[in-house]
């Protein structure tokens, strides 16, 4: 048999998956996103590492902005030729397999996986990537996730001793940086991209040597240790993205926000590591104006709805960045499923001071916890436990409605004209 070419058992797999997926569509069980790739891996564990040998794998992993990072590199390398992508989100190792046995590229095409944190060693150790792209790291479901220095160890052992990957980060994370170091501590073939860092309170402490520190938010460094912020190749200051050759570009993008900027730089990077241009690749992503519905905006009753994403305290520094640039009333849905993290003590890192002075409806699941934070925090606010019931008791006109994880998905469902 070829290289490249499937075991039978892997075969097998593939096509009782793909028969699985389908009747899961059929019956209305689910959208198939991750049951084919747990029927493939439970009949043929190495399905995932052989069905990525006939593809370019570029995994880009992080606590926030993966799926938007994806979105963005998956539109820059069009160009190229087919891309396989997990565009839906779902980024564990059952999701990776779904996305790889449920398309059928030509050999050596190129595979842009979105990977939850947790589940990037897995991933690294089953696809053999070209590439990793390594974004950020910061609290997020810490009854599944545990503590972010976890992370640091186990990224830095997944990218130990494979000299082979090329490995993109975010040199402003010193996190991410201690990660990288761990497993390459000279650096020297690390491609490091400077995007910002303005959520500071995951490192109280040096990530690598555990000695206190206060960093330089601009040129951070550890006496005790030397760590120190790298010299970057890219960088972004103010929506500019200055290259390797010294030459600026304005990215332009149609996503708003600095988050997505900062998404945007890393894709640009990524994109020029395969011979897409710069502006070639501007060009396919400025064409990107929502993803997976954030940033969306429809029309519910007399409001003008846009819908953001929010899941963890990092995140939601950015979405008040957001939110600042129009005053308008807001509607804050918080739930505490599993795919949320079940304990919803995070709402007290948020700053939600911000909001003062604005018309705030507590929603979702959790608002009784998101109503005592809010209190806390000097914001007047109302109660209303439906996100469509909240929005209805605002003033005709626009508004926001900011979600986590599944108060988002059912707020998109009922936005787009479905069952709430």
């Amino acid at each position: 048999m070829g290289a490249n070419r499937l075991t039978l058992r892997c075969w097998l797999a593939i096509l009782l998956a793909r028969l699985a997926g389908a009747c899961s569509r059929a019956v209305g069980y689910g959208a198939g996103r991750t049951l084919p790739g747990r029927v493939a891996l439970t009949l043929a564990p190495g399905s995932l590492a052989e069905l990525a040998r006939a593809h370019r794998v570029i995994l880009i992993s992080g606590t926030n902005g993966k799926t938007t990072t994806t979105r963005l590199v998956t539109a820059a390398l069009s160009p190229t030729g087919p891309v396989v992508t997990n565009g839906d989100g779902s980024n564990l190792v059952a999701g990776l397999a779904t996305a790889l046995l449920t398309t059928r590229p030509g050999r050596g095409s190129i595979a842009v996986l979105e990977v939850d944190e947790i589940a990037l060693p897995a991933a690294i150790k089953q696809t053999e990537p070209v590439l990793v792209a390594l974004l950020n790291l910061s609290r997020d479901q810490l009854d599944r996730a545990g503590e972010v220095a976890s992370h640091v160890a186990r990224w830095s052992a997944a990218l130990a001793g494979r000299e082979h990957i090329t490995v993109l980060a975010n040199s402003d994370d010193p996190l991410v940086v201690a990660a990288v170091l761990g497993a390459r501590p000279t650096a020297n073939d690390v491609i490091w991209v400077s995007v910002g860092q303005p959520w500071r309170r995951d490192f109280a402490v040096c990530p690598r040597c555990r000695a206190a520190w206060h960093p330089n938010p601009i040129d951070w460094a550890c006496d005790a240790c030397g760590m120190r912020r790298p010299v970057s190749q890219w960088s972004l200051e103010q929506g500019a993205l200055t290259g390797p050759d010294g030459s600026s570009v304005q990215l332009g993008l149609t996503l708003p926000g600095r988050a997505n900027a900062a998404n945007g730089a890393v894709a640009v990077a990524v994109a020029e590591q395969f011979g897409v241009g710069i502006e070639a690749a501007l060009a396919q992503m400025r064409t990107v104006a929502d993803v997976g519905g954030r940033y969306l905006v429809r029309t519910l009753g007399s409001h003008s709805v846009r819908l953001l994403l929010a899941k963890n305290p990092a995140g939601w520094l950015e979405a008040l960045d957001e939110l600042r640039l129009a005053d308008r009333p807001v509607v804050i849905a918080v739930n505490a499923q599993t795919a949320d993290g079940t304990d919803p003590s995070w709402l007290w890192d948020v700053p939600m001071e911000q909001l003062r002075g604005r018309q705030v409806v507590a929603s979702g699941e959790r608002a009784a916890d998101l109503a005592v934070r809010l209190h806390y925090a000097q914001v007047e606010h109302t109660v209303e436990a439906d996100p469509a019931l909240a929005l209805a008791s605002l003033p005709a006109g626009p508004c926001d409605l900011v979600a986590n994880y599944t108060a988002f998905v059912r707020a998109r469902t009922t936005l787009d004209g479905g069952a709430a």
